[in-house]
């Protein structure tokens, strides 16, 4: 009368084992950060996460020689140090020197993204 059925699964359903473990991988690593941060804050973390969070976006990785900031948005990320002690990169910038340079950028990170693909399998 009863039948015992087995859960189906759906062919639809995919698993991205190696995001996955990319995603766990960079967790680990902002919250080992944060732990370091919060033991001289004390419990603050709501003051010390976005600087953890620039921190990991603004350093380059070893696996991909690129910064994840630069990855998403083809440019380097321009530190608030600069901005208020003008670095030369700073200084020199004109808006249509600013406006080429992000259009090369742009045109160009496609190749960056995929240089940075094939370094990271090519390490694994």
């Amino acid at each position: 009368m009863y039948e015992k059925k087995r859960p189906e699964t759906s062919s639809g359903e995919t698993s991205y084992a190696v995001a996955n473990g990319q995603a766990e991988s960079t967790n680990k690593v902002i919250v080992n950060n944060l732990k370091k941060r919060l033991e001289e804050s004390k419990g603050k973390w709501p003051e010390v996460l976005p600087g953890v969070l620039w921190a990991y976006r603004t350093i380059e990785k070893t696996s991909t020689g690129e910064t994840p900031f630069s990855l998403m948005y083809g440019a380097e990320a321009l530190i608030p140090v600069e901005i208020g002690d003008p670095s030369t990169r700073y200084a020199q910038a004109t808006e249509e020197s600013n406006v080429e340079e992000m259009r090369v950028n742009l045109d160009l990170l496609e190749e960056r993204r995929e240089t940075a693909l094939i370094r990271m399998v090519a390490q694994k």
